[in-house]
């Protein structure tokens, strides 16, 4: 029988990953992503599944991201009952994003409904809940790089490491094809070469097919010395102004990446020590799920964790902001301060209201270290806009917008 290979997102678009491959024994899921970007993309992942979730024989997972992972809670939901097989720190990561994202769903689907009750139409549910999501993680199978393992009828696979967060993989998959045998490698999400934090990408042995990423294939981007260069400056000239800087980043890689620059500036002594809030208690569970896993690191972080005695990511004097209170607290910092929150494209979480406060500031900075979909409020920043509306309210766009495009975690035409 041949192999057949169905592409269900990812193709023509950059988000909801999922790749279902069909051989004569058994059926496997490659990701299980989440639709992000604009309202439209978004409402597609109320509908149902392509595909009969229970005749799905198991899922191999590239990496903990969102849009690559953010769907498996609403597959076991509808009937998915086989094996999810991940690296061990995708799937500490995923027991924590999995987790965040249904919360989201929930807080999403009480907003609509509350407009949809007051119009007198049928309620919504979330695609999943919080509780749900941390009941699929005992469907998670964890398996370490580098090594054959059998995930479904007719399907083995080779967990190689990517390069790209912390836990990523291209998976090489090897599947029977006419009574022989073929390699397919997924490459998930690449990294670059000499990225900071985690390792460079490996590459597998066999490939006969490959299904490769092309996020930045079309570009080369920043060296990591230029964009920290770009961040020294944007810092020390906010804080002369009386400022503060204000960072909207990814809770998971991105968040790290820029720690990990921050503590290598203040202890070269480039900039000022700062007041550091980290502001988003998904980041903070992240960054200590990275900092329990430094056997993954590269030879550089582990230098440097080595040299300062401690996590690469926990600069001196950071306030990990838990609770809410310590979160409105920062508010009443007006100057010399570096906050770094989510979400990454500031359509949701504590960014919002550190916005708010600094935004219609002249003398403060927020800085765009990630992609900016349409339709997000990041986007209409990067993109000049004079007034923005953010929690019911106008705000005057006075503050600098800068973007440093170089911390993205995905690689280049290098």
């Amino acid at each position: 029988m041949r192999l057949r290979l169905v592409f269900h997102g990812a193709a023509g678009e950059v988000t909801g990953s999922c790749f279902l491959l069909e051989g004569q024994r058994g059926k496997l899921l490659v990701d299980c992503g989440l639709f992000q970007g604009d309202k439209r993309t978004k409402e597609r992942n109320y509908g149902p599944f392509p595909f009969d979730p229970a005749s799905i024989d198991g899922v191999v997972l590239t990496h903990a991201h969102i849009d690559h992972s953010g769907l498996l809670p609403k597959l076991i939901k509808h009937g998915f009952r086989g094996p999810v097989y991940a690296t061990g720190p995708t799937v500490q990561l995923c027991a924590v994003m999995l987790p965040d994202s249904g919360y989201i769903q929930e807080m999403e689907v009480e907003r609509k409904n509350r407009k949809l009750s007051r119009a007198g139409k049928p309620l919504l549910e979330p695609i999943y809940t919080a509780e749900e999501a941390r009941q699929a993680m005992s469907q998670f199978r964890p398996v370490d790089y580098q090594q054959m393992v059998q995930v479904a009828p007719g399907f083995s696979a080779c967990f190689w490491d990517a390069g790209h967060i912390l836990g990523s993989a291209a998976i090489e998959i090897r599947a029977e094809e006419d009574g022989r045998e073929i390699s397919l490698v997924f490459s998930g999400d690449l990294g670059g070469w000499n990225r900071p934090v985690v390792r460079d990408p490996e590459v597998p042995g066999r490939v006969d097919w490959l299904i490769m990423e092309s996020t930045y294939g079309d570009r080369i981007r920043e060296a990591d010395g230029d964009q920290l260069e770009q961040l020294a400056s944007i810092i020390t000239d906010t804080f002369r102004r009386g400022g503060n800087v204000v960072i909207p980043a990814f809770a998971v890689e991105r968040t790290q990446a820029l720690l990990y620059g921050l503590h290598k500036l203040v202890v070269e002594g480039r900039i000022p020590q700062p007041q550091l809030f980290l502001d988003s208690p998904l980041a903070i569970a992240a960054t200590k799920i990275f900092c329990n896993n430094p056997e993954v690191f590269d030879e550089p972080t582990t230098e440097f964790s080595q040299q300062v005695g401690t996590c690469p990511f926990y600069v001196p004097g950071m306030v990990m902001s838990e609770s809410t209170e310590q979160s409105m607290a920062i508010n009443k910092v007006k100057g010399g301060a570096i906050i770094i929150s989510a979400s990454g494209m500031c359509d949701a979480g504590r960014i919002k209201h550190h916005l708010k406060h600094n935004l219609w500031r002249p003398e403060s900075s927020v800085v765009m270290v990630g992609y900016q979909a349409q339709g997000t409020l990041g986007r209409q920043l990067l993109d000049g806009s004079p007034l923005v509306r953010i929690h019911g309210e106008e705000i005057k766009v006075r503050a600098q917008i800068h973007y440093i495009d170089g911390f993205s975690a995905h690689g280049d035409q290098l």
